[in-house]
């Protein structure tokens, strides 16, 4: 098994970083070796495999275009074979469709989705559809000047694409047919003004959807319609304890895959929060902070073997196993391993398959 990860270059992003990793996977998936750095490519950063796992797609953050690799299955190597324009700058999620026919990208500076379809070799075909968001900005004066999309994931049922954005304070439905996106009769559901919302993640069973905010570092509940696409939202919370009071910017966000836990990153009080999830109605409770022996956990990811929860801490330079028992009936965090190095990481993905 390999992890696949992608690190910010540029001053800019005062990163340090030298392109995108290719690690081993230990068997008890809580350690890390390089066996593969792809150079000179300028922050790549949220990262996608196709389901053969033979296509890895990258988005480049502050740039205007999405690359793609051919993957070598048993050597885990990455080779670039194309660079298609997104038309919009600063792409920063991707996600293909149930087909895999389409592409989809959030071009955060731009306000828009980007729609590429794809050729049957995985490559990328030049944009069919720039969709832009509606709305009045946020009163942030530095982050919500404008629209910025941050996250376009399908729903579980590949019909929704549901996109948080940041700069409007709104999470936008859309539905997607025949390789088109096109406004759900909600359109979008809107948050506090403080809000931020940037990430979401759905339920694996129940018809529930948790956004994490990253101005106020709150998670948010809604329920999911999953015949019209709706968000409905029904409890906040937020991601830090009582005793902390200095500033914190939430990020990452996903749900354990047997339903019954919620993690959600911290920048600032740098930690994983830790939620339970009520099997009877999908509410959430905060169960505690942990932090990530590291500096702005950027990103977070599960094993495939669910087992281990990945921080990637992005001013630290390391990347950080967490064990899990998902089976805990109170909290299922036990241990906290050792860090691996790597310079400004901020996406990890497996491969698909054991080689």
């Amino acid at each position: 098994m390999f992890a696949y990860v992608g690190s910010r270059t540029s001053k800019e992003r005062n990163a340090r970083g030298e392109g995108l990793s290719v690690f081993a996977v230990s068997p008890d998936q809580q350690k890390l070796e390089r066996v593969q750095l792809v150079a000179g490519l300028a922050n790549p950063s949220y990262l996608l495999l196709n389901q053969a796992g033979d296509r890895l797609y990258s988005v480049h953050g502050d740039l205007e275009y999405v690359s793609t690799f051919s993957v070598d299955k048993k050597t885990g190597h990455l080779t670039l074979i194309q660079q298609q324009d997104c038309l919009g700058k600063n792409p920063v999620h991707l996600a293909l469709d149930p087909t895999e026919k389409f592409l989809i990208v959030s071009n955060h500076w731009t306000s828009t989705l980007a729609v590429l379809p794809v050729h049957p070799d995985g490559t990328l075909a030049p944009v069919k559809q720039l969709e832009s968001l509606p709305g009045s900005p946020g009163p942030h004066r530095v982050e919500q000047a404008f629209a910025k999309p941050h996250f376009n994931p399908f729903d579980p049922s590949g019909r929704f694409v549901v996109v948080p954005d940041k700069g409007l304070n709104r999470i936008f439905s859309f539905r997607f047919e025949n390789g088109t996106l096109s406004a759900t009769e909600q359109k979008s559901v809107l948050t506090r003004e403080t809000a931020g919302p940037r990430h979401i993640a759905f339920h694996p069973t129940q018809a529930m959807a948790y956004v994490v905010n990253e101005l106020d570092s709150t998670v948010g509940a809604y329920q999911f319609d999953r015949t019209s696409g709706a968000l409905h939202p029904i409890q906040i919370l937020s991601a830090l304890p009582d005793t902390y009071t200095s500033d914190s910017r939430a990020s990452a966000i996903f749900v354990h895959p047997n339903g019954r836990w919620l993690f959600s990153s911290n920048r600032g009080f740098d930690s994983v929060a830790v939620f339970a999830i009520d099997p009877a109605n999908g509410r959430i409770r905060f169960v505690r902070a942990q932090p990530t022996a590291g500096k702005t956990p950027r990103f977070c990811t599960l094993t495939p073997n669910q087992k281990v929860l990945w921080m990637l801490n992005e001013e630290s330079d390391s990347m950080v196993p967490m064990a899990l028992d998902p089976d805990h009936p109170s909290d299922p965090l036990l241990s906290v391993g050792q860090p691996v190095s790597c310079a400004s990481p901020v996406c990890m993905i497996f491969s698909r398959e054991h080689v």
